[in-house]
């Protein structure tokens, strides 16, 4: 094909030169916090200043590539999978480019194969602290010191949890997590936990805190009557904004086990029921989802009831009764005693009634 203009010519020289165009150089990587690194690499030497220079990453981990277009990249790091980090240069003119060969490097693995801590997880309970849990790896000694460090942004450095715990093979340590109440978004926590040894492998993980939110139990739940019907009432939680949390009422009327919950978005809630029945009630609390990703609930609160029950009434008389006839057993009748002592001797009853009126009185 013949092109008569001078931007064909252009355009070709563009991209003969897009194929001979080198890879980025002195790609590295270096430490911003625990598990977070930066990759940095320098231009290819003797590019055209006119070559309009952008850069291709792509990220292997576990065999499993992430691809995202970037100058740099900032990266989460998984210690205890194998990660390779590639970067390339294009130069693009009219839309038009051809990649250089990729510039790649390995992040090394450290310990042991299987001593790494496994199935973490957390709860940031009541946006106050959390708390996290994991397993030894299988290959870990049973001496295996295990700490856990924890990093987000707005802190000027990592922390370490000092509050750890050991419960039927299960680590599990708390630290205090606090943001103010005013904020709509809350910065990931970076966890690595790790060992003193070289052997032991260490492990990262990026939690979204808003995933791990669980409200406190309700406290001070109160029942009163009120006319035909009961009101219930319990403490809210200070810790969170307001109206971030609803809440879950069971309850069920009299002995029976057939039990009915009610949502509602207050901390009380008035049921129009027979005032003299027995009922009884808990609550839970649980995050809004237009305010936290979480699905976990709070505990229930304790089991409170009002009002009196027929079969309980019932129940309770047969329980004293029987209780009565098993503490006080029944008195013998000393007519009976006498008989067997005694035998039928009719021809001395006066010496027999002269001694059943002393057994008598």
């Amino acid at each position: 094909t013949v092109c008569p203009t001078l931007d064909c010519y252009t355009d070709n020289f563009f991209l003969l030169e897009a194929e001979v165009l080198p890879p980025p150089s002195n790609l590295e990587y270096s430490f911003i916090q625990i598990c977070t690194l930066n990759w940095t690499w320098s231009p290819p030497e003797n590019i055209s200043s006119s070559c309009d220079l952008e850069y291709s990453s792509d990220i292997v981990i576990g065999e499993v590539p992430q691809d995202k277009r970037s100058r740099f990249r900032v990266t989460d790091m998984f210690l205890n999978e194998e990660m390779h980090f590639k970067v390339r240069s294009e130069c693009k003119h009219n839309n038009a480019s051809k990649p250089s060969q990729w510039a790649e490097k390995s992040l090394p693995l450290k310990g042991i194969p299987g001593t790494a801590a496994v199935d973490l997880s957390c709860v940031w309970h009541n946006l106050e602290y959390m708390v996290c849990t994991w397993r030894p790896g299988e290959k870990a000694s049973s001496d295996t010191n295990y700490t856990l460090f924890y990093w987000f942004d707005g802190l000027k450095n990592h922390k370490k949890c000092s509050n750890y715990s050991v419960h039927q093979g299960i680590f599990g340590c708390i630290f205090n997590l606090s943001f103010p109440k005013v904020t709509n978004t809350y910065p990931a926590i970076s966890i690595l936990i790790r060992d003193d040894s070289e052997e032991i492998r260490p492990v990262c993980a990026s939690k979204n805190p808003t995933t791990l939110v669980k409200p406190a139990t309700p406290r001070q739940v109160t029942l009163s009557k009120i006319n035909d019907g009961i009101h219930v009432e319990w403490s809210q939680s200070d810790t969170f904004p307001k109206n971030c949390l609803f809440y879950e009422v069971e309850y069920h009327n009299g002995d029976l086990d057939t039990a009915s919950i009610i949502k509602v978005i207050s901390n009380d809630v008035f049921f129009f029921v027979d005032p003299n029945s027995k009922y009884t009630f808990k609550v839970r609390a649980n995050p809004k989802p237009e305010c936290y990703s979480s699905k976990l609930y709070s505990d229930w609160s304790e089991e409170k009831s009002i009002g009196e029950s027929s079969c309980s009434c019932n129940l309770l008389y047969f329980i004293l009764h029987l209780l009565k006839i098993l503490i006080l057993p029944p008195i013998p009748d000393p007519r009976e005693i006498l008989k067997r002592m005694f035998g039928e001797q009719n021809e001395d009853s006066q010496v027999s009634k002269k001694l059943l009126g002393q057994l008598i009185y």
